[in-house]
């Protein structure tokens, strides 16, 4: 990849950890995606499945669907799908029965990962399309973005435990 490419695919990610801080804000695992043809952005999503009651709604799964319709076919022959996060096993399913061209992520997730991590689906030769993958753009920024959301909500969790355990009633008061 040259200079040129490498500038591109980080403006791209950069676009995308901005939509992780929409799913942020929401109270969502900050993910962001965003589908590109060409230099147009043709979709946006972050994740909602938390908001929405949509174990479907994954960052992935909803620039795919705004892709789509703004294009008026499932099919996205020639886009790219950058997005903060390895694709699980269903957005990989979904890059590929979509006919995504190339994928960038940025952090990889250890634990559903479907590209390298745990499955390597993407490039499973079974399938009935290929498409690109460029890893660990931006790599260390997005793990740091998810990282710092888990560790504040642990953190939140926690005084909130402590908050609860301090007005309870304690055995010292005769209850």
């Amino acid at each position: 990849m040259n200079e040129r490419e490498e500038c591109r695919d980080e403006r791209w990610m950069r676009h995308a950890m901005m939509l992780a801080t929409r799913a942020e804000a929401i109270g969502e695992v900050p993910v962001g995606a965003v589908v590109v043809l060409g230099e147009e952005v043709i979709g946006e999503g972050w994740n909602r499945s938390i908001t929405t009651h949509d174990a479907c709604a994954h960052a992935e799964v909803m620039a795919l669907r705004a892709a789509g319709e703004k294009i008026g076919n499932y099919r996205l022959v020639g886009a790219e799908l950058f997005v903060t996060l390895e694709p699980c096993c269903m957005c990989a399913g979904a890059l590929i029965h979509s006919r995504v061209a190339r994928v960038v992520y940025g952090a990889c997730d250890p634990k559903t990962g479907a590209d390298t991590s745990v499955f390597n689906l993407l490039a499973d030769p079974r399938h009935n399309h290929r498409l690109t993958v460029s890893r660990g753009v931006l790599g260390q920024a997005c793990a740091a973005q998810i990282s710092a959301f888990f560790q504040r909500r642990r953190s939140e969790q926690k005084a909130a435990k402590a908050k609860a355990r301090a007005a309870a009633p304690s055995d010292e008061q005769g209850l």
